[in-house]
C-alpha cells in the first residue's frame, strides 16, 4: 500500500469496524457513501477517495455491498489473516495491551511476552506467562513472528529494538519514548502518548482561550 496517506489507513480500519457491525446486525445488505461517512464521521466525498485508492467499489446511485467491501476491506488491511505478536515490555501498559480484546477482532494475537524484570518474569499477563527476555530471539525465529510490540523505558528501546530485528521482527509497534534508528525495511510505527495527549490539551487550550477573548471582547 505504498503511497496511500496515513490518514486513509486510519479510516480504512474505521470503515472496516463499521461494516463488521453492520454485518453482525444483519438488518442492511447495502449501506451507500453518505450514511457510511456520516455515521463514521466524516464526508461521502472522503469515503469514495479514500476507496478509488484499492479499485473501483459499489454501483453508482446503489452503493456498497456490506459483507462484499468488508472482505475487500478485510483482503487490503491483511486482517484476514492470523498474525502472531510478541510483546516486549510487561509493565503497566504491556498488561493492557495484552489483555484488550479488540486485537482479536482484527486477526492478531498477542503469543508471548518477555520482560529482563525478574520480578515480572514468571508472572502471568492475560493467559501469557511472562518470559525471560533472554529467550526472546530463540522464540520469535522459532515461530518466524513478524510482528513486535515495544513497551520498555526509552533508554533500552534501541537495543531491544536492534534484538527483534535480528530476530526476524520486520515490524515494531513503539510505545516507547524514544525514536528507533532502523534499517529502511523495517515497519515502525511510533505511539507516543504523552505527544498524544499534549496534543490534545493544545486544541483544548486553543478553545478556552478562544472562548476566553470571545467573552472579553
Amino acid at each position: 500500500m505504498k503511497g496511500v496517506p496515513q490518514p486513509t489507513l486510519q479510516r480504512l480500519v474505521v470503515y472496516y469496524r463499521y461494516l463488521k457491525k453492520l454485518a453482525e446486525m444483519d438488518e442492511e445488505k447495502v449501506v451507500c457513501s453518505k450514511k457510511m461517512g456520516e455515521d463514521v464521521g466524516t464526508s461521502s466525498a472522503q469515503v469514495r477517495k479514500d476507496l478509488s485508492y484499492f479499485g473501483e467499489f459499489g454501483c453508482k446511485g446503489v452503493g456498497y455491498e456490506i459483507s462484499t467491501l468488508m472482505r475487500c476491506l478485510e483482503r487490503i488491511l491483511g486482517v484476514n489473516k492470523r498474525w502472531k505478536v510478541v510483546l516486549v515490555g510487561a509493565g503497566n501498559l504491556g498488561r493492557a495491551l495484552v489483555n484488550y480484546q479488540g486485537f482479536n477482532r482484527l486477526g492478531i494475537e498477542i503469543v508471548e511476552a518477555f520482560d529482563n524484570d525478574l520480578d515480572k518474569i514468571g508472572n502471568r499477563v492475560g493467559a501469557l506467562a511472562v518470559k525471560n527476555d533472554k529467550e526472546m530471539e530463540i522464540i520469535i525465529r522459532k515461530n518466524n513472528i513478524k510482528l513486535a510490540i515495544l513497551a520498555v523505558p526509552g533508554e533500552d528501546a534501541q537495543q531491544v529494538a536492534r534484538r527483534l530485528v535480528a530476530a526476524g521482527i520486520r515490524a515494531i509497534w513503539n510505545f516507547a519514548p524514544e525514536m528507533l534508528r532502523l534499517p529502511a525495511d523495517i515497519h515502525v510505527y511510533d505511539e507516543n502518548l504523552a505527544i498524544s495527549l499534549v496534543t490534545l490539551i493544545y486544541k483544548l487550550n486553543q478553545d478556552i482561550s478562544s472562548d476566553s477573548v470571545k467573552y472579553i471582547g
